[in-house]
């Protein structure tokens, strides 16, 4: 067989292999660059095709990247990314390379950036629009220590769609030498939304202002002194007067650059040595394309901004198993829409994550996407109520806690009837601790006029749902976790439950076990372990976190040695504890064995590992459990004659 003539070439050295800082990515040849560049992206593709995670937007940070580490110096300089799911390259850069393949991993690399994971990362984010106000801080006390470090905050396109961005903005004026990197790749997780977009788009589009900015490049690349500077910023004036009398940026006091190729690593280069002798807020504009350099990240940009496991060479996924809560929720308010033109669905930013792409699809006059602005959710969704619609606004447990205020002054002190589908509540895997949703119980339980409660499978899943969509006493929330249930498969015709009514599964005479939504196969095993000790044990399903069913809860609590809670939420101020202040009220001494999350931020792996690290299981219940029951046998056993 004769060899091909790529098999008789040399083996090209490798330039990512021999970074192991910041340092090393500066020594390189700038004509080595591209090649560095192409090996970033092999290297996130085979990874992350290993393990899953947010490859879309690290794709498309790559020359960004290798431009700010060629120009500024981190730990020193300070990089703050909004949001750090596209830290991945900075994470090769800064001594992190050999641990890349752990990425999202149990006790391996977070998807996001850490302060205590690495000196490089100044600030760590795993919700949008926080990097503004964050680095605007940062500058602030660098001024006020009468440092010189440089402040870059590379802000996603998406991070315009929250209002806190623009809180941020309005108070950057004043402020000397602070870096704005505006990535344009005109994505957050799906299509952006709304003005902003359309007003940067206006920018990029128009030909003029894109040939202005043609000749500005070359005249970029020949800046130096201080009459270049002049020169360069009449340059600039003059482009936004001709065609964009009112650039935002410049209104709001940042010195506006751009648009500019965010893949051109020389002209990203220059242009970052000019804005680090700027001695005023500027904002570079950048163009960037999504999943750059994989076709199939290229082609599903909202597939591939954060994925499980993928076969690199194609980008397929694995065949999908039963449907997700998020796919039900999308496909059964889309048939509740057919026969109720009062349902509306509300998202921020996350029709494909929170399934509501199955609602568009069908009813887009009724499908509101506002962007990442949780807040202005929330408030529009309390409008619509007034106007005698059903909103469903369906977002992230983690990201409602952005409207907290909203939920209780608007939503829960008028009492309207919105419905909080609240995805991803409890631990949410390999995402970690910004993505957990093990918080809600807590901030909503003790709120006037709300009602809570969670599913233990899809078929109860979509009775919930239809009894909220029923509903119109006041605010309705569900609470429901990532992924898929038990494969409970849902009834034809969806029932009404009574609202506060537990279910009861079986009855016993020793224990008592309450195990909330996801939680309840676990309480279910730990029944099983129990039975096979000799002890009867009651299966109890309270469906409802508030109002709570305190008749059923105070029938076992009398009848039983022990009750046991079990729930996907942090013990404190969770269901457990609405358990122990209600018997406690009533002065019922039973003992209650509440198993949950510790008070802490718990950490990213698989919920498997997590779970039995921090004691979630149906034998950590049965160890707590048991000493009681023996200690009571004991106690009621008679005295010998």
């Amino acid at each position: 067989m004769t060899k091909s003539a790529s098999s008789n070439a040399p083996a090209r050295t490798s330039v990512l292999q021999g970074i192991r800082s910041p340092a090393d990515v500066k020594k390189l040849r700038e004509d080595e660059l591209p090649q560095l560049a192409q090996e970033v992206r092999d290297e996130l593709i085979r990874v992350l095709s290993e393990t899953g995670g947010h490859l879309g937007p690290n794709l498309g940070v790559v020359e960004l990247t290798i431009a700010l580490h060629r120009v500024f110096d981190t730990p020193k300089d300070k990089f703050v990314f909004d949001v750090s799911h596209q830290g991945y390259v900075h994470k090769m850069f800064t001594g992190r390379l050999d641990r890349i393949a752990t990425m999202r991993q149990y006790e391996g690399l977070n998807g996001f950036l850490l302060r205590s994971e690495c000196e490089h990362d100044c600030y760590g984010a795993g919700h949008a629009g926080t990097a503004l106000s964050a680095a605007l801080g940062m500058a602030v006390g660098r001024d006020l220590r009468g440092t010189n470090e440089h402040v870059v905050a590379v802000a996603g396109d998406a991070a315009l769609t929250c209002g806190i961005s623009y809180e941020a903005l309005n108070n950057a004026s004043e402020t000397k030498r602070f870096i704005v990197v505006l990535n344009d790749n005109e994505w957050s997780i799906a299509k952006n939304v709304g003005a902003i977009a359309s007003y940067l788009n206006k920018i990029v589009a128009s030909p003029v202002y894109a040939g202005l900015h043609d000749k500005a490049r070359r005249f970029v690349e020949t800046i130096a002194g201080k009459t270049a500077v002049q020169l360069a910023h009449k340059l600039e004036e003059g482009v936004k007067n001709l065609i964009v009398p009112s650039v935002i940026f410049e209104e709001l006091g940042l010195r506006y650059y751009g648009p500019v190729d965010g893949h051109d690593i020389p002209l990203l280069t220059k242009t970052f040595e000019f804005l680090k002798t700027q001695d005023e807020p500027v904002l570079l504009h950048i163009l960037t394309k999504k999943g750059k350099g994989y076709e199939p990240a290229i082609a599903k940009p909202d597939k591939f901004h954060g994925l499980g496991k993928f076969a690199a060479d194609t980008g397929e996924t694995a065949a999908a198993g039963s449907p997700t809560y998020s796919e039900l929720l999308g496909k059964t308010l889309a048939k509740f829409a057919d026969s109720n033109k009062n349902v509306v669905a509300i998202t921020a930013a996350m029709p494909t994550g929170t399934g509501l792409i199955f609602f568009q699809q069908q009813h887009p006059e009724r499908y509101y996407d506002v962007g990442i602005a949780e807040e202005h959710a929330a408030l529009f969704a309390c409008g619509l109520a007034t106007q005698g619609l059903k909103p469903f606004l369906t977002i992230y447990s983690t990201f409602m806690q952005r409207a907290y205020d909203m939920i209780i002054h608007d939503m829960a002190l008028q009492n309207l009837p919105v419905a909080l589908c609240m995805d991803r509540a409890g631990l949410s895997g390999d995402d970690g601790p910004t993505h957990h949703g093990l918080f809600d119980i807590g901030y909503l339980r003790h709120v006037p006029n709300i009602v809570h409660m969670q599913p233990k499978d899809e078929d109860e899943f979509v009775d919930m749902l239809w009894t909220m969509a029923n509903y119109n006493a006041g605010p309705i929330a569900i609470r429901y976790p990532r992924g898929a249930g038990t494969g409970a498969v849902p009834k034809a015709a969806p029932k009404l439950l009574e609202i506060g009514k537990a279910e009861v599964v079986q009855h016993g005479r020793d224990v008592a076990i309450f195990g909330l939504g996801n939680m309840f196969e676990v309480g279910q095993e730990a029944a099983r372990k129990l039975e096979e000790h000799g002890y009867s044990v009651a299966l109890i399903n309270p469906r409802w976190i508030k109002p709570m069913d305190t008749g059923t809860l105070e029938f076992f609590a009398r009848g039983t040695q022990v009750i046991c809670t079990l729930e996907d939420h942090v013990l404190h101020n969770g269901f457990g504890a609405g358990v122990m202040e209600h018997l406690h009220e009533q002065m019922i001494n039973t003992p209650v064995v509440r198993i949950g999350w510790p008070d802490q931020f718990i950490e990213h792996g698989t919920i498997p590992i997590l779970r039995k690290k921090h004691g979630l299981t149906a034998d950590a219940l049965v160890a707590k459990v048991l000493p009681l029951l023996q200690k009571n046998t004991r106690q009621t056993q008679p005295s010998a004659a």
